[in-house]
């Protein structure tokens, strides 16, 4: 819609109210105000742009100017004032009208854009829709699914919801540095979720830098490995989650994993009647100290995160370094592997990956798992 385009047949109409309103010097009735935002609602959805709406109207407003007052001894006459304040309420009125009208046909779109956006992302992720109709969808958001794609899920304390502070921080602050076509922020089962090309490299570590600045409470975030095309995103994603669940379960305190970091756990975790088995066999004798082998395993695990060092133990467990040697020979003792020994130390450190696993020594071992 141009500036010098002719009224329509509505604002001919409304025109013609403003005319009464000059000799009534009364506001415009509700049904014109109604109207009015009909008309803008009908030309937000046309594309027109709100500023060009509102300079038809002013612009059909003056070029009528002189027959408002309906008559030129009007305009000399002594309610000169009364007529001018009726006219500027009216088309204040007006004006607000069209912009409420605008204004609300505007956030209806949004919502609807992101209505299909989610309902995209949801069958995107969740990988049942025909994968040719997802990319063909995937073009309307400005998202080529064609190359391998990484997936970064946050999780905190609270969960994550569409549109609330946290994820329009975490959305602006990644579409202000990379291109709308380079990320796809979205949130699903209270996480928040990011979709990048793997080429991209820098997406998840910037996703995860801005996802600690907006969340006050700790949170865990973890990241796929890059896979092509968009099976390979449902996989990804799902790799993601499993990520986050697995270092809950071990509790591990690194704020941001990466998936290929835990594939020994995921390993592991596949053949469980192997693991408990392993366990059982390499840790069962730690059952013989005196207060439970749970000291001793814990002793264990920080012995081996440390890099095998005796002096970064004590200091890890806040206990003594002659303490830490005498659980470790102790551990020796009772399990039969020496874990300062190079050739043993294997067989312990994965017993004990194990044990995190199956929550043991808090979960008695069964047979059956």
């Amino acid at each position: 819609m141009a500036e010098n385009k002719p009224p329509t047949a509505d604002m001919h109409r409304h025109l013609k109210r403003l005319a009464d309103a000059s000799l009534t010097k009364r506001g415009l009735p509700d049904e014109d105000l109604e109207g009015l935002r009909q008309l803008a609602a009908a030309a937000a959805g046309r594309g027109t742009a709100l500023r060009l709406l509102v300079a038809e109207y002013l612009g059909s407003v003056r070029r009528i100017w002189t027959d408002l007052s309906d008559s030129q001894h009007a305009l000399e006459s002594k309610d000169l004032r009364e007529v001018g304040s009726a006219l500027i309420k009216a088309i204040g009125d007006a004006t607000v009208a069209l912009t409420e009208g605008y204004e609300t046909a505007h956030r209806a779109a949004i919502r609807g854009e992101e209505a299909m956006r989610r309902e995209f992302v949801d069958d995107l992720l969740d990988g049942r829709t025909d994968l040719g109709r997802l990319a063909e969808r995937a073009e309307r958001f400005g998202l080529r699914l064609v190359g391998p794609h990484s997936v970064a899920v946050a999780r905190a304390g609270r969960p994550f919801g569409a549109g609330d502070d946290t994820t329009r921080y975490v959305e602006e602050a990644l579409t202000s540095r990379f291109s709308a076509k380079e990320v796809l922020i979205t949130t699903k089962d209270s996480l928040l979720v990011c979709v990048s090309p793997g080429a991209v490299r820098d997406v998840p570590e910037f996703f995860a830098t801005a996802v600690r600045n907006a969340v006050d409470e700790q949170c865990r975030i973890a990241v796929s490995r890059p896979r092509p095309g968009p099976s390979g995103i449902v996989r990804s994603y799902q790799e993601a989650r499993s990520t986050l669940d697995l270092a809950t379960q071990l509790d591990l305190t690194t704020p941001c994993l990466h998936s290929s970091e835990l594939l020994v756990f995921q390993v592991l975790g596949r053949d469980r009647a192997a693991i408990t088995d392993l366990v059982a066999t390499v840790l069962g004798g730690l059952e013989g100290a005196r207060g439970g082998p749970r000291a001793l395993l814990e002793t264990l695990s920080a012995y081996f995160a440390s890099g095998c060092l005796n002096t970064t133990t004590a200091r890890r467990l806040g206990v003594s370094v002659r303490t830490v040697t005498y659980r470790l020979t102790r551990i020796r003792q009772l399990t039969g592997h020496d874990p300062t020994d190079p050739d043993q130390r294997y067989i312990l450190q994965t017993a004990a990956l194990g044990a995190r696993l199956l929550d043991w020594p808090a979960r008695p071992l069964q047979p059956s798992e």
